[in-house]
């Protein structure tokens, strides 16, 4: 199985949020070819959603929420320093988005 590149996803992601009129950031840089990437989606509320990447059975990559629901930004934060101080080429995209929206091509699963 080919892997794009995780700085080329990681640009397709920022211009899907972009285009469609969100505010999308690199929060935290990590290895560009292949660096895992956790996804921060806030509703401008003081509130976000996590997503993680994983594997469904036949080895595809999906996402899953970390939490039910939307939850507290701040407790996604500490989550993702305490995953970045373990794995250095981890990246951090926060996506601002008044409708919650993640802009993930991959299906999203909930853990």
């Amino acid at each position: 199985m080919i892997q794009l590149k995780t700085k080329f996803w990681v640009d397709a992601l920022l211009r899907r949020a972009e285009s469609a009129l969100a505010a999308a950031y690199v929060i935290r840089h990590g290895d560009e070819d292949a660096g895992a990437v956790l996804v921060k989606v806030a509703n401008l509320t003081g509130q976000a959603e996590l997503f993680v990447p994983a594997r469904d059975e036949n080895g595809e990559r999906i996402w899953t929420r970390h939490d039910k629901g939307p939850v507290p930004e701040a407790e996604i934060d500490v989550y993702c320093q305490r995953r970045a101080d373990g794995d250095p080429d981890i990246w951090v995209i926060e996506i601002e988005d008044r409708r919650g929206r993640h802009f993930l091509t991959e299906p999203v699963e909930d853990s």
